[in-house]
């Protein structure tokens, strides 16, 4: 991880600081950035996630997944955490937090959407941070590749449904046609695009082909920042009048994290799981693919609803979180010794 990467945390947050600065003396600008949509999806917001997501989905090689059956432990572990379990704890989650815990603090309506934007979170397994928790943790990275790869190709078709019934469940109205064309616009074409572009690129050679990766990757992450302070923009008025409200909807987010992780590595030591595959395989379920969810929440709810903010709190929180976790597999390295 380089060193801007490293202190991604720092720059979300000094983008959080700007956004608000700017939503607060010019209101309008905002008001004006979010009519520029198409059946709900904001054409700017189309095009900074776009520049997120297409260079994580050129790492996605589907010529992997002929490797699916070594180690089939590791990947049953991915996709149970992934799909069985973290939807439904982040949703529950969510539901104890907004309709109990925090009521007297929160009005329904935003505690619906914030409900609404946890769902698209933890509905949303990790794409492209994986890469770099695997490297961090010495992890095998052909067998994450295999990994992320399955479970991208599982998102296509799962993420539409899975989020529409959870949501449905805590009494949000699903319009399927802009849930759809953002699954469509932000999973399916990215994918598409992502394996064409890997496919030119190994025709290339190496030193061109390292300086084409090389240039799209800063582009990725302004695409976050520059999202990240438009919606606080909007937001503005919101937050620096409830500031309380980033942190009520981290402290679920906190929970989730840590706790999927702990259920996590709990299952892949009694798997009797390899140290460098079950450190991805932990991670992979545990982080999110946040780009995703902030696009969906933006199209589904709008730029500057509760559900927008609580994935933005997502990204917030989720850096330093992985980190922290990141160091924890590190020095407990030796429980899966035996079976290295």
């Amino acid at each position: 991880m380089g060193r801007f990467e490293r202190y991604l945390s720092v720059w979300v947050g000094l983008s959080i600081l700007l956004g608000l600065a700017l939503g607060s003396v010019f209101p309008a600008w905002f008001a004006q950035l979010a009519t520029l949509d198409i059946a709900r999806v904001n054409l700017v917001i189309a095009v900074l996630i776009w520049l997120m997501i297409y260079p994580m989905m050129i790492e996605i090689d589907l010529g992997t997944l002929k490797s699916v059956g070594q180690q089939p432990k590791g990947l049953v572990l991915t996709l149970v955490i992934n799909w069985l379990i973290k939807p439904f704890t982040m949703a529950a989650l969510g539901w104890l937090f907004f309709r109990w815990v925090f009521v007297d603090w929160v009005d329904p309506q935003s505690a619906t959407e914030y409900i609404a934007g946890m769902i698209l979170l933890g509905a949303a397994p990790c794409t492209a941070m994986v890469f770099v928790w695997s490297q961090l943790t010495r992890g095998n990275a052909n067998y994450t590749l295999v990994q992320v790869t399955l479970n991208d190709l599982i998102l296509i078709v799962a993420y539409a449904p899975l989020t529409a019934w959870l949501l449905g469940i805590n009494d949000v109205s699903v319009p399927w046609e802009t849930l759809g064309l953002s699954v469509l616009l932000y999973v399916v074409l990215p994918v598409i695009a992502g394996v064409l572009t890997r496919r030119w690129l190994l025709t290339l050679e190496d030193t061109r082909r390292q300086r084409f990766t090389r240039r799209l990757k800063p582009g990725s992450i302004f695409g976050l920042l520059l999202t990240v302070l438009l919606l606080f923009g909007l937001q503005a008025p919101t937050v620096l009048e409830q500031p309380l409200m980033i942190v009520l909807i981290a402290i679920p987010l906190l929970l989730q994290t840590y706790g999927v992780f702990a259920l996590a590595y709990g299952m892949a030591r009694a798997l009797k799981l390899p140290y460098a595959i079950a450190a991805p395989a932990c991670m992979i379920g545990t982080s999110n693919f946040f780009e995703l969810a902030v696009a969906v929440a933006i199209a589904l709810f709008g730029l500057d609803s509760g559900a927008a903010l609580a994935t933005v709190v997502g990204v917030l929180v989720e850096v330093p979180v992985m980190l922290s976790l990141v160091g924890f597999s590190n020095r407990t390295r030796h429980w899966f010794e035996k079976v290295e």
